[in-house]
């Protein structure tokens, strides 16, 4: 095996592994994910005994806030963690208003 045969080898099976962590990141990020539905499910039913609106505009503005904030300390795009946030806020709503 030459040098060149050899050094793609090692990156292949380099690639490999970091695709394996990729996809155990996902299934964490998914897991985070249903932990959040599950309180926002409580969050709704906890809104419905105390008489509050479902919806809180000015809360999900300070959800969206950190969340850019935080993106930006960590080095990435604050535009593109904004809309995976609104769509996270799109799956906590909809678990909210679950019951209604």
């Amino acid at each position: 095996m030459t040098e060149a045969d050899a050094s793609a080898a090692a990156a292949r099976e380099a690639h490999a592994r970091r695709r394996r962590e990729i996809e155990e990141i996902d299934a964490q990020l998914i897991a985070h994910l249903a932990r959040r539905v599950e309180r926002c499910k409580e969050i709704g039913a906890l809104k419905r005994i105390a008489g509050l609106p479902t919806l809180d505009p000015a809360r999900e503005a300070e959800v969206i806030r950190r969340a850019a904030s935080v993106a930006r300390e960590r080095g990435l795009p604050d535009e593109k963690v904004r809309d995976i946030f609104w769509h996270i806020i799109g799956l906590s709503r909809g678990a909210q208003t679950e019951g209604e």
